[in-house]
Order: C-alpha cells, then structure tokens, then sequence
C-alpha cells in the first residue's frame, strides 16, 4: 500500500508569513479563470456581442465573492447546521475550515446574476461563457484537498495498486484517495469534454445544462469512493449528502439543455 506523503501544509515559510499550499491553489485556480476566460471571448459567439478580457476579470472578483460566501454557507446549511445555530458565531470561524462546493455553486450563481443584471446581458450568457472555464478551477482544488490529505477515501482493497493510507484520518486501512478521483473526473474530464462541446455555437444555456449535468454525474460517481462525512454518514438508499445534491444538479442541468436547443441570445 501507499502512504499519503503527509507534506507540510505551508509551501513557503518567510518569517511570521506562511504561503500554504491550498492558498496557491486558489491562486492557480484563479489565473487559469483569467487565462481561459481570455480565449473564451475570442469565441465569434461572444466577440459578435462585444466581450473582452476585462468582462472577465470583473467576472472573476464577483465569481471569488461568490465561492466564499455561498461555499460558507452552503456548508452551514447542508452539513452542519445544528451545529451552527448553537454556535452562530463560528459561522465566521472560517479559518477553522467549513466549505461545500454546492453552496459556492449557488452562491456564484448569485453573483453572475448580479453582473448579468449590472451590465444588460442575459444571465444564461453570462453562465454559459464561464461553465467551461470552471474545471479546472475545481481540479486545482482538488490537488490542495489531496496535498493536505483530507476529504480521503472509503477503505480499498489493499491489493489496489494505488490504495493508500491517509494517517491523518486516524486509521492504517486502505483507502481509496478520492480527491485524485474527482481531480480526473470533475476537474480535468469535465473541462475536455465541456471545453470542446461548447466550442461551436450553442443555444442559450445549453453549456450552463452541460456544465451541472457533467459535474453532477461524475461527483455522484467519485462519492461512491470519498468517505462520508462522520457527522452525517449515509443518507437514504445509502447516498451521501454529496450525492443527493447532485441529483437536483443533472435533472436541472437536463432541462437547460433541452430548454436551450435552437434558442439564440438576445440581440443586445
């Protein structure tokens, strides 16, 4: 079996300052946004109705406003809430960690619609010029769950040639090390067959319908690996919180699509 590598969480150390690992991938996340979003509007669809780089990069301050609250959030209201309403002020503790990734889905939402609201565009534009370039952000925080070892797998048969233990989870079982899983699978999957897909000219919000319909099928498949939360554990017919979310996702994402065919944007 493999052991995790157990590195240190703090990439660089300059006297009382600390760069940790998952802050550069945030970092990495970010500057991958900016780098995709830059080739996206070169797309005729989107250079026709005049978007430019600079769209993008206010796209990005409202997209990172978005991930945090709504991830915080989400995380309250999905996994712990109990918790939180009899300790209201660890809602802020976010040092202390507490994000889900459903919650930073609604919360970016929000923040498109605030920008499509702001500047006269179709919020199903705007969502559909971003979806592709979101992979990839989701695969570099993958690699930081992975880097700080947590978010581990199920128990695995230690004959996998890739199991490995996570010491960090208290245990010497095998385990599966999902956050690799959903890096292939949510991350780097997802961004080659949306990147490519959406392309050619599509109908309005049939990308966004692609987007939550890929992520949805393949977090539901890489949860069947991931451990469940302890204070949650499996939900009805044997699904995880992550799972149940993400059946909303696909059946919402499928309706998009369909609803999307040979609907054009709005003429600005």
């Amino acid at each position: 079996m493999l052991v995790h590598p157990q590195f240190s969480p703090v990439a660089l150390q300059i006297g009382p300052i600390a760069i940790h690992w998952y802050g550069l991938t945030y970092l990495v996340a970010f500057g991958m946004f900016l780098w995709l979003g830059a080739q996206r509007v070169k797309q005729v669809q989107f250079a026709e109705r005049g978007w430019a780089r600079r769209d993008i990069e206010d796209l990005l301050f409202y997209g990172v406003l978005g991930v945090v609250l709504g991830g915080r959030l989400g995380y309250v209201l999905f996994y712990k809430f109990d918790y939180y309403a009899a300790h209201p002020l660890e809602v802020f503790a976010v040092w202390k960690g507490g994000m889900a990734f459903h919650g930073g889905l609604l919360g970016v939402l929000a923040a498109m619609a605030l920008f499509a609201r702001t500047r006269g565009r179709q919020f199903l534009e705007v969502t559909d010029l971003i979806a592709p370039c979101v992979p990839t952000g989701l695969a570099s925080g993958r690699i930081g769950n992975f880097i700080n070892g947590e978010l581990w797998g199920r128990a695995a048969d230690p004959s996998l040639p890739w199991a490995m233990v996570f010491p960090q989870s208290g245990t010497n079982i095998a385990r599966h090390p999902s956050p690799l899983y959903q890096f292939a699978l949510e991350g780097i999957l997802l961004f080659v067959l949306l990147w490519v897909y959406a392309k050619p000219r599509r109908g309005l919000g049939q990308v966004s319908g692609a987007f939550l319909v890929g992520y949805g099928m393949f977090r539901f498949i890489a949860e069947y690996f991931r451990q469940p939360d302890d204070f949650l554990g499996l939900l009805a017919l044997g699904l995880s919180m992550g799972q149940w979310l993400c059946v909303p996702m696909v059946g919402i994402g499928a309706m998009m699509w369909l609803w999307g065919r040979g609907r054009a944007m709005r003429t600005a």
